[in-house]
């Protein structure tokens, strides 16, 4: 049943969709667009050069995301539930936010900011746990035109700093703690300790989440609570009129050189998108319960926690925990009690829940259940068949969907119930996406049956715009591999029916747990800690992460410690520079590295051997030192 104008309904109504945006994709994206609320309409629906790169989609137009997510919904929707949230003990209770309370808050947030004297283009870090808040905190933003940067709750004080700095950010918006899992996180100290590097910030805003005693500067930090009892209910906060090609936020991730790249996104184009792609592949429909489990941290829970679904006038599902805790029910617990309809979530958790046994999702009802997803990593066959029998009781269909933080919505992924699904295939491309495989050499692979690396021809209206603050990285990271396309950074093969399946990264990007991590980030924090001369890290495969990182540390330091006790304080360092999520699985203390003549790391060679794939090492002759290599197959764990 068809409740959105643009909705696909049927495999005919796929192929069309694609034909017509295949064939001109300035006006089948103008007729998607007309769906929204506008303040103005556009001069030209899509202007671009991906050589500079330049992209430009409803240039001219004026809006403000925020009416589409809020405003247009309360006149027919006002009482319908706009976010569930569960919090992370499951004694507490959910709170249930229709789109009324939900513009009511947002609205005094907004006015809240603006008397402290944030403005439109201003930048507004968020580091907070997963509560309404954070939600709440991300559409004031977007009212008031500030620019949002919400940073994952998991980064250490170091990468908090680098990313506020590089946001030069005005405003903080943070809690005084996080529950996660068994674990209390002591956030506010935390952007504390950030602070101490960051002159940018003149305001800190602090939700009281966990009652934890925090340090409060007078003239900088100021409690949320408090802060909302000056603006009193129901007052209205003009939302800012914006050009479409302002930017909405800034998300940042890991890139293959140290330094995290802050991913830009525009309000016009990421909003039709967002919407376009959760309505379709999901197959939603008005009423059902949308339980994405990403954190609001990344890509997916911007894309399919707050924007995608409050812009379709679903009821979005937060929730603050994880999935193995208090034991391995929580999930099935949740979807049982709230009738969720479509679940998405992470490769990485369904294998980790499939480990611990069927019997925790067989006590729960998932009769509710109509539509599983799968986001972050290439979903393996085995997972991809229990989370199809267990959970979706084989009645469920599993989208598998393969997109980017730089492509800001769903790229490739089968659409529920209407196209074909294939276990550990993203199948075919949405409409408005054209992907090629190309060779080393930029040649386009024709055909079926190939594979090849992963490039997109043309733009979508939520491509990457910049980088921010140093456009020409925007080039030389996504558009100067292969010039005139989009390099996805990932290998790719395509069946005899034309399906994708993703093959994993072929740049220096780990992909572990569904978290992007590049290896020169974990090698500059291994190579801060004392003792250590030098690096060089590598993805291997994981059962449960998908990809697990494997370090070569080449150690000059004291000759009395252990190895165990030397793992520990490296692991530590990494921790402190970086977060957990970035902590090595293995650590092998190395003589040497297998280096070229010009200095280069052969890489490939500590591939295979982190693979336990040492037979064929390919040719070794233009090493340095082909001796090096033996003695690290020899000490390999």
């Amino acid at each position: 049943m068809k409740h959105y104008p643009y909705q696909i309904d049927s495999l005919e109504s796929y192929k069309e969709a694609y034909k017509q945006s295949l064939d001109n994709p300035a006006a089948f994206w103008g007729d998607i667009a007309r769906n929204f609320s506008w303040m103005h309409s556009w001069k030209n629906v899509l202007d671009w050069n991906f050589e500079e790169p330049s992209v430009k989609w409803f240039d001219g137009a004026k809006l403000n995301i925020t009416v589409n997510c809020l405003d247009r919904h309360l006149e027919e929707h006002a009482s319908d539930i706009a976010l569930i949230f569960d919090a992370n003990d499951p004694e507490e209770a959910s709170r249930h936010i229709s789109y009324q309370e939900l513009y009511d808050e947002v609205n005094r947030m907004a006015l809240v900011m603006k008397a402290r004297g944030i403005k439109k283009g201003d930048r507004v870090c968020i580091y907070m746990g997963m509560i309404p808040e954070l939600a709440i905190a991300v559409l004031a933003c977007a009212r008031i035109g500030a620019i949002h940067s919400v940073i994952f709750g998991g980064f250490s004080a170091r990468s908090v700093a680098d990313r506020i700095n590089d946001a030069q950010a005005k405003a903080v918006i943070t809690c005084d703690g996080a529950y996660r899992g068994a674990k209390q996180i002591e956030l506010k100290s935390i952007i504390d300790d950030a602070l101490e590097q960051c002159l940018s910030v003149q305001s800190v805003f602090v939700v009281n989440r966990t009652n934890t005693p925090v340090s409060m500067i007078k003239d900088r930090d100021y409690w949320w609570d408090e802060e909302m009892l000056n603006i009193p209910l129901g007052s209205f906060c003009e939302p800012e009129p914006m050009n479409a090609e302002d930017p909405l936020f800034i998300l940042y991730t890991s890139g293959s050189t140290g330094k995290p790249k802050g991913v830009v996104h525009s309000c016009g184009g990421y909003m039709v998108y967002a919407t376009y792609s959760f309505v379709n592949v999901f197959q939603y429909q008005l009423g059902e319960v949308h339980f994405c489990t990403a954190d609001i941290g990344w890509i997916t829970g911007h894309s399919y926690i707050v924007y995608g679904p409050l812009c379709a006038g679903a009821t979005s599902l937060m929730f603050e925990g994880i999935p193995t805790w208090p034991n391995a029910s929580r999930f099935w617990e949740i979807c049982e009690k709230h009738r969720v309809n479509i679940l998405y979530t992470a490769p990485t958790a369904i294998r980790s829940l499939m480990g611990l046994g069927d019997e925790f999702v067989e006590s729960f009802s998932l009769q509710s259940l109509r539509v599983l997803g799968s986001v972050g990593e290439p979903i393996n066959e085995e997972a991809w068949q229990w989370f199809h029998d267990k959970v979706g009781k084989g009645r469920c269909p599993i989208v598998d969907t393969w997109w980017q933080t730089e492509t800001g919505g769903i790229m490739i992924s089968n659409i529920a119930g209407i196209t074909p699904q294939k276990p550990a295939f993203a199948t075919l491309p949405l409409p408005g996406i054209f992907p090629e495989l190309v060779n080393e050499n930029g040649n386009v692979i024709e055909g079926n049956e190939v594979s090849g690396n992963l490039v997109i021809s043309h733009p979508w209206p939520a491509t990457i715009r910049t980088t921010w603050g140093d456009h020409e990285r925007c080039k030389q990271t996504y558009f100067s591999a292969y010039p005139g396309k989009y390099f996805t950074g990932d290998g790719a093969l395509r069946d005899k029916d034309g399906n994708y399946r993703i093959t994993g990264r072929v740049d220096d990007v780990l992909n572990v747990s569904g978290h992007r991590i590049g290896t020169a980030e974990v090698e500059n924090a291994i190579n801060m800690h004392q003792g250590v001369v030098e690096s060089a890290v590598v993805g291997y495969p994981h059962d449960l992460k998908g990809q697990g990182i494997y370090a070569y540390v080449i150690y000059q330091g004291k000759h009395n410690e252990s190895q165990d006790q030397l793992r520990s304080d490296i692991l530590s360092t990494v921790i402190r520079i970086i977060g957990p999520i970035a902590k090595p699985d293995k650590i092998q203390f190395v003589q040497g590295l297998p280096k070229t003549r010009s200095g280069k790391i052969m890489r490939r060679i500590l591939r295979k051997i982190a693979e336990r794939d040492a037979s064929n090492l390919g040719d070794t002759s233009t090493l340095l030192d082909p001796s090096v290599v033996d003695s690290i197959r020899q000490g390999a764990l």
